[in-house]
């Protein structure tokens, strides 16, 4: 299983993933769900991945198959030369669509599912951050005001703090803190997600990605919130009221 999480804020956009993929209890591998395409200067861009993998994995192939093809001079539209994000997660929905048509029967009668989604963020010059969460049979919705964030995978342990803490106001910082408990809560919950963790930030603007890291199990930045939270979970809970019956 996989869990990913996308934020969209007046200030940018925050991404971070798992890399934990499993077939099974004996069967556990790493892959990284996270890939970005960037343009100097003109847009940058970021998706996650969760589900199948050899769904989610042909539809990166193609988008990266059309990215070179441009880049090479071929009249070949593709996520770093289409006109719009919006046109770029049809882009997207388009090579998941072409995927699922292609595989679906077959994996369906081997007992194998099919089930992908993608979270796809990023910005082009002139327009502004944009985060959409694309389904397996390429349909998409986008972040708005009321939903900054979208979630895949499983997103139901870390998705609390992100109702009580997020919104389209809050600064970067505070958002990573937000992102990293979400996922501290899931890793805790949940053994099929596991790090290390791909994170990457992008400042609203930039037109690049600011942030793209791995971090491994000792590192210490998420090591210090993920313990600070713990901490103050075991004080608050201490304070609470007796219950007299």
């Amino acid at each position: 299983m996989t869990y990913c999480v996308g934020l969209r804020l007046d200030a940018g956009l925050v991404m971070l993933s798992d890399t934990r993929t499993n077939a099974g209890l004996d069967n556990i591998s790493r892959f990284g769900k996270m890939f970005s395409w960037e343009r100097e200067g003109e847009r940058a861009l970021v998706a996650m991945t969760a589900g199948s993998l050899s769904i989610t994995q042909g539809v990166i192939t193609a988008l990266n198959e059309a990215c070179a093809r441009a880049e090479a001079g071929e009249d070949v539209e593709s996520v770093l030369t289409c006109d719009s994000l919006f046109r770029a997660a049809q882009l997207v929905g388009d090579a998941m669509a072409a995927q699922q048509r292609r595989y679906r029967e077959r994996l369906e009668e081997a007992g194998a599912g099919t089930g992908a989604s993608i979270i796809l963020g990023g910005q082009r010059r002139g327009g502004r951050a944009r985060l959409f969460l694309i389904y397996g049979a390429g349909n998409f919705i986008e972040a708005t005001e009321d939903t900054p964030f979208f979630q895949i995978g499983e997103h139901k342990y870390g998705k609390p703090i992100l109702d009580r803490v997020i919104e389209p106001s809050t600064p970067l910082p505070t958002a990573l803190k937000a992102a990293f408990v979400s996922m501290d809560s899931t890793l805790r919950s949940n053994l099929s997600v596991g790090m290390p963790l791909d994170l990457a930030v992008m400042e609203a603007g930039s037109l690049r990605v600011d942030i793209r890291r791995r971090m491994e199990q000792d590192d210490p930045e998420f090591a210090k919130v993920s313990g600070a939270w713990g901490e103050s979970l075991r004080d608050a809970f201490a304070r609470l009221p007796e219950i007299v019956f």
